[in-house]
């Protein structure tokens, strides 16, 4: 089997290829339902449609993008468009209509957008303003939904109930089996008359009924979970300016005419085009294939949905929206494509595959052993020549119940129980603040030996204060107002004014007035800290930003690791402020503002006093910013980047960020289960090992190191380190990609990577777990996860390795549940047909144990909590064991064969409860789930064999005989105890 399997092995958790996914459904020979058994798989076809319109968005968009660049040569000459508005829209209020709005955008259709004034007058003609947004307080908003859409997709609808019902019919043995009860209905009514001769073909057909029901309800229910699911992926938020408010809004309530806030590593909502703003650089690569990003200027002012901000900032107006855009229909080609398969299921379909075969063979050969029983008996008899109705029915029972041993022997479960436990480990995960994106990373995280995170928002509360500063030379705690009033009061003049200008100018945040009348701080935690600061030290936001011009803007990421802009100063000249990591920007000054306010050389002594207390700040685990600034005498060109040298410094800060709580005991659990936690952060080293060591992660084995260093290590050097390695601090995107590629490759770990930003993309891809943080984390990051961290915290991801854990456990306990199951129909079958020429379990019989063992089995041990196992197989006697006399004998026997046969699985079922602990029965109640199938089980049980018997071919048993067959079941429990003290 392990050989057979090998050629299923392929399939990985992330990033599998077409061909790949292919061959194992090919593979799969042996299906009853491909229906089913594939619902919740990729649809390689509708990928492939993608794929195609990308390569056509891509040829499209390129010829855009160079008649545009012709068009500039002849932008002058530009003539009166033959274009009309129609009648409709200026009813409406509106002055250009939805279609011309798209063909100006996707079009990149430069000659158009002038004609209609650019993007002032398409304001203009939309009824908005580039300043203050949408007024949606007007009676325009209905009307303009009515003319230019909605920002929603077009979603494969939810399918129905009886959707699901009939799919359940696909399977071709219920179909074999139908057609076996119809036939046995006509021959049966034909001898024995109605409604005698009806029972063995009704209990069939309501046997068939019964499963394919329950089989529904279970697949509709699991299809509800993915809905809900498959909603909280897309529920994606982003900053706008609506009614004169920046606020936050979910893209889906977008309206052409509203502004939006674009920002590093956010998706581009909508079509649209550039207002203002500084570098933005978009790369289109997932809507036309393109690598290279495109720079997006008011020359260049076009937009695209679905692509995503790689540098800069700005603010765009969304001109299209909804399936108006490429976008739009891209992502409706794509809802339909479905997940990859996770590498257990693609195990668990080789092994039904497998036991579908031997079922196969055991079906055949019972049936043949039967028949040739039946030709015996009637040869003996001398009778083989004249055949009857009874005949014929008890061949065609023959064959119901060869066709049933294979509806049995094929665990066609088995798959199904991974998506079902991955279905409910994903909604309990949901509760826990964990979205997972991608089924098979419930299944990987449960293997994960390493954690790669980050340091700020994750072990830390992101809630960031500024407590401590070093300005104009002199250390003070600012953490209270009346101490930053007392710094402030104490500054020298120029100083303040600088200090001010720097914090209010170079930033990405924003100080705004609510709808409530609440001033409101806007940006990144860091942005947040200043920006309060600054605040509390009396400084007022819009006055200092409308004092001065912005001429350049270069937003703050990972690389660079600091925030630049370029000032146009009221009185002449220009001015460039920088803030960012201390030791980065220190290294760039040469001068500093001393304690008198005077702007002196930065000397050795100088230099000293920063670096001691950059250090003690950051040993106090306290986040270090630098601010400095430089007079551009020689001029400036925005083409040209910011100087990186020659600045002032204005002083240090220190942010405090606290460790959440719980995750000292997070990381404990964590190291506990094997699992190794490793900081990797952009921050001081010494605030990070400051951290790591409340956290727990830094030990006294454990090395800390800088980006760097770890650079310049050779590969041998590397082999020697890694294992070491427990905090890394002001590392690159690609130190943490190295980091983590080296862990994954040279040692075979299973790694989990935490991210937020932009940069963090390539580590969480290449990671076998990518986690993105739900709040801090951008759009880019999410996209390349596979769980989103809905809290941001570190102890939801112990969480998601628990549940990952648990499903391993879950499906481990089904498949030996099942397993046992199928084995003990087919030995009980196949030995009874040799021995005595008919078997004991008939078609009806059979159903029922397939249903217990598949769907309902399925139901119950897939969504267990962690630790639970499954260890039993029972027996079963004959009739002198029972001392059973008289005509109806074989029929009674039978029955307690039956009646043993599922007793021993419903105490089975409550055996795998725990995998190691002998006490099954501990929080039982706790799961509704499991004590409802176990329940329902043993009431349709008695109902089969007291009231059912000429349908289900059962006798009514007596007080004793329910009382030995529950007991040889019970029996099942004490063995598996036992087993259970047996070291493996």
């Amino acid at each position: 089997m392990e050989s057979y399997l090998q050629e299923f092995g392929e399939v990985k958790a992330k990033h599998s290829s077409e061909e790949t996914l292919q061959k194992w459904r090919n593979l799969c020979s042996v299906v009853k339902n491909p229906k089913r058994r594939f619902r919740f798989t990729a649809n390689i076809t509708k990928r492939s449609e993608a794929a195609a319109m990308r390569r056509t968005n891509q040829e499209k968009l390129r010829i855009a993008v160079l008649v545009s660049k012709a068009a500039f040569q002849f932008i002058q000459g530009v003539q009166p468009s033959d274009y009309v508005v129609p009648r409709e829209v200026t009813d409406a209020g509106f002055q250009i209509c939805a279609d011309e709005l798209g063909s100006i955008v996707e079009g990149h259709d430069v000659k158009k957008l002038t004609f209609h004034g650019g993007v002032a007058g398409i304001a203009e003609k939309l009824s908005t303003s580039v300043k203050d947004g949408l007024n949606t307080e007007s009676d325009l908003q209905t009307r303009r939904q009515e003319i230019y859409g909605i920002n929603k997709f077009t979603e494969s609808e939810q399918r129905g109930f009886w959707i699901f019902v009939w799919e359940a019919l696909q399977d071709m043995t219920l179909m074999i089996l139908g057609v076996c009860a119809f036939v046995s209905l006509i021959v049966g009514i034909a001898t024995e008359g109605w409604p005698i001769g009806a029972h063995d073909g009704l209990g069939i057909v309501a046997s068939i009924l019964l499963v394919v029901l329950v089989t529904a309800t279970s697949d509709y229910r699991q299809s509800l979970q993915f809905k809900d699911l498959d909603k909280e992926k897309k529920k994606i938020d982003i900053q706008v300016t609506r009614n004169g408010y920046r606020q936050k809004m979910s893209i889906y309530d977008l309206l052409p005419g509203d502004i939006v806030h674009l920002s590093i590593g956010d998706q581009v909502p909508a079509d649209g085009l550039f207002v203002s703003g500084f570098s933005v650089l978009i790369d289109e690569s997932s809507l036309t294939g393109e690598s290279e990003p495109i720079m997006v200027t008011a020359e260049n002012p076009f937009l695209l949905s679905g692509t995503k901000v790689q540098d800069g900032s700005g603010k765009m107006m969304v001109t299209t929206v909804g399936m108006r855009t490429q976008w739009g229909k891209l992502m409706a080609t794509l809802s339909e494509g479905g997940d990859d398969e996770t590498p257990l299921q693609v195990k668990l379909n080789g092994v039904a595959t497998i036991i579908g075969k031997i079922g196969l063979f055991f079906a055949v050969v019972t049936f043949a052993v039967m028949v040739q029983g039946l030709f015996s008996h009637k040869l003996s008899e001398g009778t083989h020549w004249s055949w009857t109705g009874d005949d014929a029915r008890q061949m065609l029972e023959y064959f119901a119940i060869a066709v049933t041993i294979v509806v049995v022997a094929v665990p066609e479960g088995l798959p199904l129980a991974v998506t079902l436990s991955l279905a409910f480990a994903m909604k309990k995960m949901m509760n826990d603040k964990a979205l997972v994106r991608h089924l098979a990373a419930c299944e990987t995280m449960g293997s994960a030996t390493n954690i790669c995170s980050d340091k700020t928002g994750t072990l830390t509360t992101n809630r960031m204060t500024v407590v401590k500063s070093c300005i104009c030379m002199n250390v003070k705690e600012v953490s209270k107002p009346s101490e930053a009033s007392s710094l402030f009061s104490d500054l020298p003049e120029s100083a303040k004014k600088l200090l001010l200008q720097s914090i209010f100018s170079n930033t990405g945040g924003d100080v705004v007035v609510n709808k409530e009348g609440k001033r409101e701080i806007l940006g990144t935690p860091t942005d947040t800290a200043l920006l309060e600061f600054g605040l509390s030290l009396g400084g007022n936001f819009q006055t200092e930003r409308q004092a001065s011009k912005l001429v350049k803007v270069e937003p703050f990421n990972s690389t660079k690791k600091r925030m630049g802009v370029i000032l146009e100063l009221p009185e002449g000249g220009l001015r460039a402020h920088t803030k960012g990591a201390s030791e980065i920007v220190l290294a760039s000054c040469e001068k500093v503002i001393n304690t008198n306010g005077e702007i002196v050389p930065l000397d050795e002594a100088s230099i000293n006093h920063l670096k001691v207390t950059i250090e003690q700040f950051a040993c106090e685990a306290l986040r270090t910013l630098c601010l400095a600034y430089v007079e551009l005498e020689n001029g400036f060109s925005p083409q040209n980047p910011i100087p990186v040298s020659g600045y002032t410094c204005i002083g240090i800060v220190g942010i405090k960020d606290p460790v959440r709580p719980g995750v000292k005991e997070s990381v404990a659990i964590c190291r506990s289960a094997g699992i190794i936690v490793r900081m990797v952060t952009g921050d001081n080293i010494n605030t990070a090992k400051a951290i790591a060591r409340e956290c727990g992660i830094l030990t006294d084995d454990g090395i800390a190191i800088e980006g760097p260093e770890f650079r310049e290590k050779n590969q041998e050097e590397l082999l020697s380190l890694i294992p070491k390695i427990q905090v890394m601090a002001r590392s690159s995107p690609l130190d943490k990609h190295t980091l983590v590629k080296h862990l994954r490759t040279t040692f075979d770990e299973v790694v989990a990577v935490t991210g937020d930003g932009t940069n963090d993309a390539p580590a969480l891809h290449e990671a076998d777990i990518g986690l993105a943080m739900g709040i801090a984390g951008t759009e880019v990051a999410k996209e390349s996860a596979d769980v989103l961290i809905l809290d941001d915290n570190f102890s939801t991801i112990v969480t998601v390795a628990k549940w990952g854990r648990s499903v391993y456990i879950n499906i481990q306990k089904f498949v030996q549940f099942q397993l046992t199951v199928n084995i003990v129909a087919l030995i009980v079958n196949f030995s009874s047909a040799c021995l005595t020429g008919s078997a004991p379990l008939t078609a009806v019989q059979l159903l029922w144990v397939n249903m217990i063992m598949d769907t309902l089995g399925a139901l119950a041990l897939a969504t267990e909590p962690p630790n639970n196992e499954l260890m039993k197989r029972p027996p079963a006697k004959g009739t002198a064991m029972f001392g059973l006399d008289g005509p109806d004998s074989h029929v009674i026997l039978n029955t307690l064969i039956f009646n043993t046969f599922v007793f021993c699985q419903v105490f089975n079922e409550i055996s795998s409860r725990e995998m190691e602990e002998i006490d099954v029965f501990k929080g039982i109640l706790d799961n509704y789930v499991f004590v409802g199938v176990l329940g329902s089980t043993v009431l349709f049980q008695i109902i089969i064999v007291e009231f059912l018997g000429k349908f289900a071919s059962t006798a009514p048993l007596t007080l004793a005989q329910w009382l030995i067959t529950v007991f040889i079941g019970f029996l099942g429990m004490p063995i598996a105890a036992g087993l259970k003290k047996i070291p493996v």
